[in-house]
């Protein structure tokens, strides 16, 4: 297939990017590189560096080569800022993601393949299924729900294809590719600075969730894992015009839990300071993988924490700087 990438410098998208060349797919990538890193991008991939807000930009892209299939990427991704700036999630998550379906129906991409969030359901203490009550607790989940639904009309209407990837925490890292954002926010990055000796404290947000140990519960999938989840959906919209998986490990790490396990790997004391909870946060969000598994015959591989964070804590170690020289 000849696949366009839109948040191809971004740390799934590079990744995914990655193992659809591998895989002995053609890639184009569009980024507006505003969090994403151009030395992410995978060297056999084509690059255009535009927004998909600019409407001449993502039209010429589109109709540069004929794709088949379209992933998408491309979001501003920080739950908490979405709860101080809502209308930049939006504008950007939302509005960008309606232009770019309105201008693949018009170019004639039948395929689209959505990174998507398990933001969208509602905090629950059971696995969390396609089925369960979807009630985003913050704008982030929710400007991806609105996406959602915006492709099942587009669907309906238009015969856009598409596959709704749910994912949880995606975390560890692959030989040359890890998390790298700026600032960092995302927990386990974060509290491996402090390993580096890069910042001086993590900070637990919430420490009376009903959960035994009183911090967020969270399902941590490996990004070979979600990266793979990605490919074999976008391979069976060749059959399917409709497909919503969720994909985690199905296994849930409460916060101390990803410290603790952070100072055994660096054998850093990783001091913490404990604060009050952040608007927007749920208690426990842990994934019930069981139809992407049945369906797509797919399996995480990756689900030991100590090992997923090992591979992010080298990826660290060997670029101190990120991408950045």
């Amino acid at each position: 297939m000849n696949v366009f990438v839109t948040g191809g410098a971004g740390y799934i998208g590079s990744a995914t990017a990655e193992a659809l060349i591998n895989a002995g797919h053609s890639v184009t990538v569009f980024d507006s590189l505003v969090t994403g890193h151009r030395a992410a991008v995978p060297r056999d991939a084509k690059f255009i560096h535009a927004n998909l807000d600019d409407t001449h930009a993502l039209a010429e892209a589109l109709t540069s080569s004929k794709f088949d299939a379209i992933m998408h990427f491309a979001a501003f991704i920080e739950a908490g800022e979405s709860m101080k700036d809502p209308g930049k999630f939006f504008r950007n998550n939302f509005s960008n993601s309606l232009q770019l379906m309105e201008t693949a129906v018009k170019v004639g991409i039948r395929k689209l393949a959505f990174s998507s969030t398990a933001a969208v359901y509602q905090s629950s203490e059971a696995p969390l299924t396609e089925d369960s009550p979807l009630g985003p607790t913050n704008v982030y989940g929710h400007t991806k729900l609105m996406t959602e639904q915006a492709l099942e009309w587009y669907r309906s209407i238009h015969g856009l294809r598409f596959a709704a990837l749910r994912y949880f925490n995606a975390c560890g890292a692959l030989s040359g590719r890890g998390e790298a954002h700026q600032p960092e926010s995302h927990l386990i990055p974060r509290v491996l600075q402090i390993a580096l000796g890069q910042t001086e404290t993590a900070q637990i947000y919430g420490t009376d969730y009903p959960t035994p140990d009183g911090t967020c519960i969270r399902d941590y999938i490996h990004i070979a894992d979600l990266v793979s989840a990605h490919v074999l959906a976008l391979e069976a919209l060749e059959k399917k015009d409709k497909l919503v998986y969720n994909v985690g490990s199905g296994n849930g790490f409460s916060v101390r839990e990803v410290i603790e396990t952070a100072r055994r790997v660096t054998g850093h004391a990783i001091p913490v300071i404990e604060s009050p909870r952040r608007p927007g946060d749920s208690a426990r969000l842990v994934a019930s993988p069981k139809r992407i598994i049945d369906e797509l015959g797919w399996k995480p591989m990756h689900t030991n924490l100590q090992n997923i964070v090992s591979s992010a804590w080298e990826w660290h170690k060997s670029h101190p700087n990120g991408y950045s020289k």
